[in-house]
């Protein structure tokens, strides 16, 4: 007997792979917490019976959230990660000896609790001495803070649910309020592909177009995030992702990385023009 896990990406599509074992079925006070193991992708991690990473493709994400930012602001220090409960945000960010702190800021100890076991590979990045683990709700978090920190990682997981709070209007005035005068602020937008995730897509970006003066979107192919396509925002209070990029810097660090190089920088943010479309008739809706 076959088992198979699937997705719904929308009521019509599902993405469904062939499952070789489940190693995790528990129930936070969040969410039901699911880690299995497939063929195609090892193993990966499930969050109410959607796919938040796994071993073969969480390099990609990981990678674009913190080294687009990293390769662009000329003097990170202090980076705040919300949500981040696998470390492997924190793993690519412990890389640069420029940071002094890391705090990572997840409301779910179990989730924080399965990935230490599962996933220790990606865990490691919680264990270097930079990082501060606060197990609490990022928007109280966030409200104590003020000019405290260069970067923000917004790695919570969707719109939806539990960290639906973490992208709302306050929310996004917090994380200006809590940067630096020159701070970025990176998070994931979703996927545009399919009409039931376009509305989400556009309401993240005006609510990060009218907060910060500087609002860019960049992309990435991930295979299990929804159509294979995800979008990142990027939000600075001063630094633009082109105009300041600093690839010659950036490579001098020789940081190793599987999926991010300084030529797919500029690339990520040539967007199809579908996507662009959309975030014009968005930003000009403002404007008038």
């Amino acid at each position: 007997m076959e088992m198979w896990f699937s997705e719904l990406h929308t009521s019509n599509v599902k993405l469904s792979m062939r499952i070789e074992e489940q190693l995790c079925s528990v129930e936070s006070d969040c969410q039901r917490i699911d880690v299995l193991v497939s063929d195609e992708f090892g193993k990966f991690l499930a969050l109410d019976g959607e796919i938040l990473f796994s071993e073969k493709d969480e390099f990609i994400y990981d990678e674009m959230v913190t080294h687009i930012p990293m390769a662009v602001h000329p003097d990170v220090k202090n980076v705040l990660i919300i949500g981040g409960a696998d470390g492997g945000v924190a793993r690519e960010l412990i890389n640069y000896k420029c940071i002094e702190r890391i705090d990572v800021v997840e409301p779910d100890e179990m989730l924080v609790e399965v990935c230490r076991k599962h996933f220790p590979e990606l865990t490691c990045g919680l264990d270097d001495d930079r990082v501060n683990v606060y197990i609490q709700d990022a928007l109280r978090f966030l409200r104590n803070k003020t000019g405290d920190y260069d970067l923000i990682i917004n790695d919570a997981t969707d719109p939806f649910g539990y960290t639906e709070g973490l992208f709302t209007k306050e929310f996004y005035g917090s994380c200006y309020k809590a940067l630096k005068s020159d701070g970025i602020m990176v998070y994931q937008h979703g996927s545009p592909f399919y009409s039931e995730d376009k509305d989400e897509c556009v309401k993240m970006h005006r609510k990060a177009y009218q907060a910060f003066p500087v609002s860019r979107v960049y992309q990435a192919h991930i295979p299990t995030c929804s159509s294979g396509y995800w979008l990142f925002g990027f939000a600075s209070k001063k630094y633009h992702p082109l105009d300041d990029f600093r690839p010659e810097e950036w490579k001098k660090l020789g940081i190793k990385t599987r999926y991010y190089t300084t030529n797919l920088h500029r690339g990520a943010f040539m967007l199809p023009g579908y996507v662009e479309q959309m975030l014009e008739e968005e930003e000009n809706e403002k404007k008038t």
